[in-house]
């Protein structure tokens, strides 16, 4: 099923955009199944979405089969853990090729990271009262996907020894905390040479989010430009207008394409599909019009509505 084209720039329309590339399902640390996520998409008025699961494409298939069933366009994706100067940097890989050579090799080596990690967590997490850690963050999990951060908050709640999973994080595994356990990530120029040699685009995730000056950000965003990446999310869920303003004046100046996302995890938060601040008018440009997604976009646009946000 075709859909209209996407528009081909931002005009600063204030209503819901209808795409998403930026969201998470049981395949990695999200609450629901990819079937189930792409329903929700569908129901919420997402035309075009991408499953972006941390360090795994594992999801793409099933929720490709329902996304083709239910109209909805699915781009193939994964985000990528890295290390940037100490510090862990998330890029989305927009992959319609999808996995291939050093990207999938990559994928391998950084699920056996996970798996190393997740056993680190547990030995500290049995140091704070959660006995045999591992088998009960495996219990929230299920029996496939590595585990995450995540997982061990909801076993600290489903224990007796935290009330919520938020309170999980700000006591024991949020940034700094015993369960704060830093893998031992490949380097951003690496993974930004997989995702590119695969055919993909390299998308610096939530550049926001993660407390640099605005200096530092630019330095981020200089080292990513010159390893290859090609685009960063100008807009990651709910955000300062005027900072999304400045970060669309850092990306021009770098010639960096745009990205959206929501970084949907579960429902019953603030965020939803699709859900995120409205982008403002810029001149940065659309990260799906980028030459390397072109064939995607043609295969999934019907012809007959180009335009603009």
């Amino acid at each position: 099923m075709l859909k209209p084209c996407l528009p081909e720039r931002f005009a600063g329309d204030p209503g819901p955009l209808g795409i998403d590339l930026h969201m998470h399902s049981t395949a990695s640390d999200g609450a629901l199944s990819p079937a189930n996520l792409v329903a929700l998409c569908a129901e919420r008025g997402v035309t075009l979405m991408a499953l972006t699961d941390h360090d795994t494409m594992d999801g793409v298939a099933e929720a490709a089969e329902t996304a083709s069933r239910l109209g909805v366009s699915l781009l193939p994706a994964t985000e990528l853990s890295t290390r940037w100067q100490g510090i862990s940097i998330h890029v989305v890989g927009l992959l319609p090729h999808g996995a291939r050579g050093a990207l999938a090799e990559g994928l391998q080596a950084q699920a056996r990271a996970r798996e190393a990690r997740a056993e680190v967590i547990a030995q500290r997490i049995e140091k704070l009262g959660l006995d045999d850690a591992l088998a009960k963050a495996r219990e929230q999990a299920g029996p496939y996907r590595p585990l995450g951060r995540p997982d061990f908050a909801r076993a600290l709640v489903a224990a007796g020894l935290v009330p919520d999973i938020a309170t999980a994080f700000r006591k024991h595994l949020g940034n700094g905390k015993a369960g704060d356990v830093k893998a031992h990530w490949p380097g951003l120029a690496d993974v930004v040479g997989w995702i590119v040699e695969a055919g993909g685009v390299a998308v610096l995730a939530h550049p926001l989010r993660h407390g640099l000056t605005r200096r530092k950000r630019g330095l981020l965003l200089d080292d990513f430009a010159a390893a290859g990446g090609q685009a960063a999310e100008l807009v990651s869920g709910f955000q300062n207008a005027d900072v999304t303003r400045d970060l669309a004046r850092q990306l021009a100046e770098r010639s960096l394409h745009a990205s959206v996302g929501s970084d949907f995890h579960f429902p019953g938060g603030h965020l939803a599909p699709g859900s995120m601040s409205p982008v403002p008018r810029t001149a940065v440009p659309p990260v799906w019009t980028h030459a390397s997604l072109a064939d995607f976009v043609a295969s999934n646009c019907d012809g007959s509505a180009r335009g603009k946000l």
